[in-house]
C-alpha cells in the first residue's frame, strides 16, 4: 500500500492512536513481549541437583553401605547410621542447592527488570516514551539510529534509514528502508517493513505496528531460541575439574586404607566401610552451594552499586581486567549538557542556566537568535516536563536538548518555529560524517540547516554570516572560527558548528544539502564531570588498571575532561585523532598502546574503537568497554567485559554488553572490579577454609594405623557432622566477606590464574598441617595418660570415647580461628577487625555449639560413640586454635615484611 492508506488499513492516523484506544487494545490483544524460555518443572529441577557429580558419589556409597549392612552377620548399627547419614548428606545438599538456584533465578529476573525497554510511540500527535511491553497494533512509533524495534511495524515515514536483521536473517550487514510501496511477497523480505528484535543502525523512520508478541515473526521462532541451554562459564569450568580431582583423590585415600588395615585382621566388611565412609566424608559437600552462594552475593552487591551483571563471567573477568577503554559523555561526565557560550558574528555570548529547564538568558541574544533557530529546527530531541513537576528531561540526544534549551533562553519557541518551518527531509547524523542536516519548508522556498563537527562543517562552508549578511568565508574569516572553536574546546567544551543554505527543492541529495554551506556560528556546551569519578580513576591507577579514553569528541576537550578527572596527569598526553588514527598499520598501533604515557583517542570511529580493542587483545590484555550507542555494539561484543550505559544507553548497546551501568557512572565500573576482585578472593578463601581441615582429618587416621592402634581417631560419621554441622556455615559465610582495603592497590590477577594455584595449596597445607598435628597430638597424649595399653581399647571404653570427641572438637575449634585467619591474605585480622563480620563469628558459634551438643546430649552420644569433655578439654583445643591463628599472624606479617623489602630494592 502507498503510506497514506496503511493508516485507515490498521485503524490508526498519523497522529496515533488515542491513550483510551491503546489502553483498550491492550487490554484485548494482551501486552507486547514474548514468551519466557521454557523452564523445567520444579520436580525436574530438585531431581537434577541429584545428577551432581558429588551427589552420585554419596548416592551410590550410600547404597552400597546399605548393602554391607545387609551382608554384617551380626549387623552393626553403625553401618546402617552411616549409610543413612550420607543419604541425609545428599538431600540436604540437594534441598540447599535447589534453594540457591530459585532465589538466584527471582535475583535475576528482578534486576533483569531494573533496566527499562522504553519506545517512544505518537499518542493523539504527541510524542511520548512508553513501555515496549504497552505497544499495541496501530501504534504509531519513532525510530532512530541505536533504537531496537518493538514490533513489527510498516514504515510510514523513512529517512536513509538502516536497520540490521540479524537477529532474524543471519546477515550482518544493514539493510535500506523505505515508506514506499513494494511488490508483494515473503513478509521478511519487505523493504517497507521493520521486525521486532531487530536494530535501527542508521537514520530515522516512523511506523505503525501491525503486529506484537507472538504475533510477530520474532515471537514465531523465539521458542525454539529461547530454549537454548546455557554455557558454563570458566569458573565453572574450573571447578567441575576440581571436583573430578577432589572424587579420585578421596577415592584413592580410601582405597589405601582398606589396604592398609585390612592385613592388622579387622572384618573384611567392617574394613571396607570405613574405608567407603572415609572416602566420602573427605568430598567437601556443601562446596557447590557454597560457590553458588558466593557469586550471588557478588552479583547482588554489584547491583546495590549500580551495576546489573548479566552473566556470572563477568564477575569473573572483572576481576582481571586490565585496561578499561572509556568513553567521556555521561559516563565520565553527567550527560547533563548546558550551552554555555555562543559564538556569532565574531563575538562570543555568554549563556545562564544549567540543566534542561530553560531558566536563563543569554547575553545579547539577537545577533544569535537565528543560529539558535537554526540549531533548534536541526534537532530529533523533545524537551518534556514530567508530570510530577521535580524537573525537565530530554527525550532523545542530550546535545540537541541543550540547542532547544538554549534557543528558549534567548526567546525563541522550539515547537513554533518547527510549526512555522515544517521539516520536509533530513540527512540523519552518523559517525563518519559527523554532521546532521535537515530540509525545511519557509517562505519563499526551502532552506537546509546542518549542525555538527566545526572541522567537517567547515570544510564545507563557503560563506560566514555577520549580522545577517552573506560574505565569503575568506582565510581570516575562517581562522577567526578555528581559533573560537579552540578556545571554548580548551576550557573543556563541546562544540558544535551551525550553517544553513537555500534548497533547490524538498529533497537534495546529501553531498548538496551539505555543500557550499553559510557558517552561523559555533555552540560551546559543557557536560560537567560526575563529582565521583576522580576518586575511582585513583582507585584504578592504584590498581594497575590502564585507562585510555575513547571518544568522539573534540581532543581539546577531551583532554580538559581528562586532566578533571585524573585520567592525564603528565604534561604531555598522547593524543591521536580519527584521521592519523587510521593511518596507523597494526605494528603502528601496537607501538602506540606500548607507550608509557596516557592515551587519548579523540575523533574515533566505531571501526577503530574495535581496532583498539583487538590490538589490545592481542597484547594479552583483558578489556572493559564502555559505550551506548548502536555503533559502541561491536565493541561491546568483542571486548572481555562489555559495559553499556543502562540510563543513556540504546537498547543495542544493552543487549551487546555483559554489564549494564544503571547510572551510566565510571565510578560504578571501578566499584565493580573491587566486587568482583573480592568475589574471586572470596572464592578461594572458603575453598582454603573447606579443604583443610581435611589434612586434620586424615592425618590422625594415617597416624594411628602406621602407629598400631587398633581403632580409628575419628570416625566417618564425625567427619561427616563437621563437614556439614560446622563447615558450611561458616564458609557461607565467608563468601559474604567485604573486600579487603587494599584489593584495589593490587595488579590484576592473570586469565591464566588456577583456583588451586601454588599459593592457595601451600596455605591449604599450612593451615591443615598445624591443625592435623594439634589434633593427632592430643589424641595420643589422652590415649598415652590413660596408662592403657593399644590392644586393650574398644569402642566402648571411656578414653577412647572422650579421646576421638577430643579430635573431633579439636578440628571444630581449630575450625573456627582458621575461619578468622583466611579471612585476609596479608592484612592482620586485628587491622582488619576481628569483628568486622559478624556472621562469620555467629557461624563459628553455631558450629561449636553444634560439637558441645554432640559431646554433651546423650542421644547424640549414642549416634557419634562420644563422651563428655571437661572445661581443662575445651581450653587445651582453644589453646590449639590460638596456636593455629598466630601462626597464620606470622606468616603475613613476614610476607607483608617482604613485599615493603621487595619494593624498597626496586623488585616489584
Amino acid at each position: 500500500m502507498p503510506a497514506g492508506e496503511v493508516f485507515a488499513a490498521l485503524r490508526t492516523s498519523p497522529r496515533g492512536l488515542a491513550p483510551a484506544d491503546a489502553a483498550a487494545l491492550l487490554a484485548g490483544v494482551g501486552p507486547n513481549e514474548l514468551p519466557a524460555a521454557r523452564r523445567r518443572g520444579r520436580w525436574r529441577e530438585l531431581a537434577g541437583q541429584f545428577t551432581d557429580l558429588f551427589a552420585v558419589v554419596l548416592l551410590v556409597a550410600s547404597a552400597i553401605t546399605f548393602l554391607a549392612y545387609g551382608l554384617q552377620d551380626p549387623r552393626d548399627a553403625g553401618t546402617l547410621q552411616l549409610a543413612v547419614a550420607i543419604l541425609c548428606v545428599v538431600v540436604l545438599n540437594a534441598a540447599i542447592g535447589f534453594a540457591q538456584e530459585y532465589s538466584a533465578e527471582r535475583t535475576a529476573e528482578s534486576l533483569q527488570a531494573m533496566v527499562r525497554h522504553t519506545c517512544r510511540v505518537l499518542r493523539d500527535g504527541e510524542r511520548r516514551e512508553v513501555p515496549s511491553r504497552e505497544v499495541v497494533p496501530g501504534d504509531v512509533v519513532v525510530l532512530e539510529a541505536g533504537d531496537a524495534v518493538p514490533a513489527d511495524c510498516r514504515l510510514v515515514e523513512a529517512h536513509e534509514v538502516s536497520v540490521n536483521n540479524a537477529a532474524l536473517t543471519g546477515e550482518s550487514d544493514a539493510v535500506g528502508r523505505t515508506a514506499h510501496p513494494v511488490a508483494a511477497g515473503p513478509v521478511l523480505q519487505a523493504r517497507n517493513c521493520a521486525f521486532m528484535g531487530t536494530d535501527v543502525v542508521a537514520g530515522s523512520a516512523k511506523a505503525v505496528v501491525f503486529a506484537t508478541g507472538t504475533a510477530t515473526e520474532f515471537g514465531r521462532i523465539f521458542r525454539l531460541t529461547a530454549a537454548a541451554p546455557g554455557r558454563r562459564t570458566p569458573l565453572q569450568r574450573q571447578v567441575a575439574v576440581m571436583a573430578r580431582r577432589v572424587a579420585g583423590t578421596a577415592l584413592a585415600i580410601g582405597a589405601l586404607l582398606f589396604l592398609v588395615r585390612l592385613p592388622t585382621g579387622q572384618p573384611f566388611v567392617e574394613t571396607f566401610v570405613f574405608a567407603l565412609g572415609v572416602m566420602v566424608a573427605l568430598v567437601p559437600e556443601g562446596l557447590p552451594a557454597t560457590l553458588s552462594v558466593s557469586l550471588a552475593i557478588g552479583v547482588r552487591r554489584m547491583a546495590r552499586r549500580h551495576a546489573l551483571v548479566k552473566r556470572l563471567l563477568a564477575v569473573e573477568a572483572l576481576g582481571s581486567t586490565t585496561v578499561v577503554c572509556t568513553d567521556k559523555t555521561g559516563t565520565l561526565t553527567r550527560a547533563e549538557m548546558t550551552v554555555v557560550r555562543v559564538w556569532a558574528g565574531g563575538t562570543e555570548h555568554a549563556v545562564t542556566g544549567v540543566g534542561y529547564a530553560p531558566d536563563g538568558e543569554v547575553a545579547d541574544p539577537e545577533p544569535v537568535r537565528a543560529l539558535l533557530r537554526a540549531a533548534a529546527l536541526c534537532c530529533d530531541a523533545r524537551l518534556v516536563p514530567p508530570p510530577d513537576g521535580a524537573g525537565w528531561r530530554v527525550l532523545g540526544d542530550t546535545t540537541e536538548g541543550a540547542l532547544l534549551v538554549a534557543a528558549a533562553k534567548a526567546g525563541l519557541d522550539p515547537a513554533a518555529e518547527e510549526a512555522a518551518a515544517p521539516r520536509v527531509a533530513e540527512h540523519p547524523f552518523d559517525s563518519g560524517r559527523k554532521l546532521m542536516s535537515t530540509v525545511h519548508r519557509e517562505t519563499g522556498g526551502y532552506r537546509v540547516y546542518v549542525k555538527g563537527a566545526p572541522q567537517e562543517l567547515l570544510d564545507r562552508c563557503v560563506a560566514a554570516d555577520r549580522a545577517g549578511e552573506r560574505r565569503p568565508l575568506t582565510d581570516a574569516l575562517r581562522a577567526e572560527a578555528v581559533a573560537a572553536n579552540d578556545a571554548m574546546a580548551s576550557r573543556g567544551l563541546r562544540v558544535l558548528a551551525v550553517a544553513r543554505r537555500s534548497a533547490p527543492g524538498p529533497r537534495p541529495g546529501r553531498e548538496t544539502a551539505e555543500s557550499e554551506l553559510t557558517l552561523l556560528g559555533l555552540v560551546g556546551m559543557t557536560d560537567p564531570p560526575r563529582p565521583e569519578v576522580s576518586d575511582a580513576v585513583a582507585a584504578c591507577r592504584r590498581a594497575r588498571i590502564r585507562i585510555v579514553m575513547v571518544t568522539g569528541d573534540h581532543p581539546l576537550t577531551a583532554e580538559a575532561v581528562a586532566r578533571r578527572v585524573g585520567i592525564v596527569t603528565g604534561p604531555a598526553p598522547a593524543v591521536v585523532t580519527g584521521a592519523a588514527f587510521e593511518a596507523l598499520d597494526d605494528a603502528g598501533l601496537d607501538a602506540l598502546l606500548d607507550r608509557p604515557e596516557e592515551l587519548l583517542l579523540c575523533r574515533v570511529s566505531p571501526e577503530d574503537k574495535m581496532r583498539v580493542v583487538g590490538a589490545l587483545h592481542r597484547r594479552g590484555e583483558v578489556v572493559a568497554v564502555t559505550g551506548d550507542g548502536a555503533n559502541d555494539a561491536p565493541a561491546l561484543k568483542h571486548a572481555d567485559i562489555g559495559v553499556a550505559m543502562g540510563a543513556s544507553g540504546t537498547d543495542v548497546a544493552r543487549e551487546a554488553a555483559l554489564m549494564v551501568l544503571l547510572d551510566d557512572s565510571f565510578a560504578s565500573i571501578a566499584a565493580a572490579v573491587r566486587l568482583g576482585r573480592s568475589v574471586y578472593q572470596n572464592i578461594r578463601k572458603f575453598l582454603i577454609y573447606l579443604f583443610s581441615h581435611n589434612i586434620a582429618e586424615l592425618v590422625p587416621i594415617l597416624a594411628a594405623t602406621f602407629a598400631g592402634f587398633p581403632l580409628v581417631p575419628i570416625s566417618a560419621v564425625q567427619i561427616l557432622a563437621i563437614d556439614l554441622g560446622s563447615d558450611v556455615l561458616p564458609a557461607l559465610a565467608l563468601g559474604a566477606e567485604p573486600p579487603e582495603p587494599d584489593v584495589m592497590d593490587r595488579p590484576p590477577r592473570s586469565r591464566k590464574e588456577q583456583l588451586f594455584s601454588r599459593a592457595v595449596m601451600g596455605r591449604i597445607l599450612f593451615l591443615g598441617g598445624i591443625q592435623a598435628a594439634g589434633v593427632t597430638a592430643v589424641f595420643f597424649w589422652h590415649i598415652h595418660a590413660s596408662g592403657i595399653p593399644y590392644s586393650r581399647f574398644t569402642e566402648d571404653d571411656t578414653v577412647y570415647r572422650e579421646g576421638i570427641t577430643m579430635v573431633q572438637a579439636g578440628i571444630v575449634v581449630s575450625q573456627f580461628f582458621n575461619a578468622l585467619a583466611v579471612r585476609t591474605e596479608r592484612q592482620s585480622l586485628f587491622s582488619a577487625g576481628p569483628l568486622s563480620n559478624p556472621w562469620l563469628l555467629a557461624a563459628g558459634c553455631s558450629g561449636v555449639a553444634v560439637m558441645a551438643a554432640i559431646s554433651y546430649l546423650p542421644p547424640l552420644q549414642a549416634l557419634f560413640n562420644t563422651a563428655p569433655l571437661a572445661p581443662g578439654d575445651w581450653a587445651v583445643l582453644a589453646g590449639l586454635g590460638v596456636l593455629l591463628l598466630a601462626a597464620e599472624e606470622l606468616r603475613k606479617a613476614w610476607l607483608r615484611r617482604r613485599g615493603r623489602t621487595d619494593r624498597k630494592g626496586g623488585t616489584r
